[in-house]
């Protein structure tokens, strides 16, 4: 099964606590400190793996999470960091936070390895804090914590060309018939399920990546049957192939499936209707017409040059006009934007680490006592080792420079109240 969506868990890993010791050796009276520093906790890396082509190793593992450093050891021992954790995706990949829908990166072009998540730093061992005043320190510095994130990825197939057209029309046809593609072909009154590449090679080093984007039907846009599945793939195409069935041989009409699927397109996105576009009218060898009746290709001639695009009618069966409409569709390209289509990266990573900017609130409780609680305060508490006095001192600090000893004043707080913070509670004094 082809798989082009998936959504994971990704952690970071923790960084290795500083560690605590003091040197005990024979005949070295009064020892310092020496205990080492924490491990650097493991990245989270994306990377772009040639042999795969689709997302489907991601429906069977949905949690990916990298070694944390180990805690520093004494004698000034560093702890191992983590081992990073790669993760292998195909190329045209784009990554997205879950929760806000912002890309983080697309892996195209030449974004080939990419560290999404950065593991934490290892702590300072309490060999760090030895100083004239305060010779015997006994504390040491947590690992920063973890990042985590839940993201989404989406394969969005990488090709110059898309071929779109309703189902049966005979793309699967054309796309063997012109390239080294071997879809599978009959007459299914269905979509194909897969998108299928193929290069054209038309000779003298010119050539061409088409890729037949599968069956569109109406209401594609909003997600009926498998619309956003497949009108993802044509984002990155720079020019488009509308191919219909010019002898309606199942009754259809192709100008009204033209401008049915130019409605899907720019409900999708409208941004994809500015791209070049020529049509392919394909079945001509099974046209019947009476004498002096205008003709589809007439018809589809009459309404679509006046706009700009041209009319190629083709016979995917027997090669009829296919050398024509490919020359075509290289003129079309040369004149296109060579830059390959990448999405720009709209979330920013940095936002996961500590933020002196994120709120907080102090409130009263039944009882009298103050709280104060909020993103910034949880995230200082992550990074923060309250059971050591100078964890507690680097904390004080921290609700003075912030205004947070401020604000607890302008809530009309006096000496001996209490305060409670994420299951801390401890007695204000100046």
């Amino acid at each position: 099964m082809f798989a082009d969506r998936a959504r994971i868990f990704i952690k970071s890993g923790k960084g290795g606590d500083g560690h605590v010791s003091f040197r005990r050796e024979l005949y070295v009276p009064n020892g310092g400190p020496d205990g080492g520093d924490g491990g650097r906790g493991g990245d989270i890396i994306f990377e772009v793996d040639e042999g795969l082509n689709t997302l489907a190793d991601f429906r069977h593992v949905r949690k990916y999470v990298a070694e944390s450093g180990e805690e520093g050891g004494k004698r000034r021992c560093h702890g191992a960091d983590g081992k990073d954790l790669v993760i292998k995706v195909p190329e045209g990949t784009v990554v997205y936070d879950d929760e806000s829908g912002k890309v983080i990166t697309d892996m195209s072009g030449d974004n080939r390895r990419e560290v999404i998540l950065k593991g934490g730093r290892g702590g300072c061992g309490n060999m760090h804090y030895a100083t004239a005043t305060m010779q015997v320190p006994k504390y040491a510095q947590p690992g920063q914590p973890a990042k985590e994130l839940w993201v989404r990825l989406e394969l969005k197939v990488i090709a110059d060309v898309g071929l779109v057209g309703f189902p049966n029309v005979g793309k699967s046809t054309l796309l063997s018939r012109v390239t080294n593609a071997r879809p599978k072909i009959a007459n299914y009154h269905f979509t194909t399920l897969n998108p299928n590449l193929g290069v054209v090679d038309l000779g003298d080093g010119a050539s061409f990546v088409i890729a037949d984007i599968p069956g569109l039907i109406e209401g594609a846009s909003e997600g009926v049957g498998l619309g956003h599945e497949f009108l993802r793939h044509i984002e990155r195409t720079k020019v488009i192939i509308h191919m219909v069935d010019a002898a309606s041989t199942e009754g259809r009409d192709p100008v009204e499936d033209i401008h049915k699927i130019n409605a899907e397109l720019e409900a999708y996105d409208p941004a994809i209707l500015t791209r070049p576009q020529v049509i392919a009218a394909n079945k001509i060898d099974a046209i019947w017409q009476e004498e002096g009746e205008e003709g589809p290709v007439e018809r589809l001639r009459k309404e679509f040059e006046p706009q700009g695009i041209a009319v190629y009618p083709i016979s995917a069966v027997s090669g009829q006009g296919l050398k024509e409409l490919l020359y075509h569709v290289n003129e079309m390209l040369k004149e296109a934007d060579d830059k390959p289509v990448i999405f720009e990266k709209e979330f920013d990573l940095s936002s996961l680490g500590f933020d002196r900017n994120l709120p907080y609130e102090v409130s009263r409780d039944d009882d009298g006592a103050y709280r104060v609680e909020g993103p910034r305060i949880e995230k200082m508490l992550g990074y923060t080792n309250l059971d050591s006095e100078k964890g507690f001192e680097f904390f004080q600090r921290f609700l003075k420079d912030a205004g947070i000893l401020e604000k607890l004043e302008e809530a009309g707080i006096e000496e001996g109240d209490t305060v409670r913070m994420y299951g801390l509670e401890f007695d204000y004094y100046k």
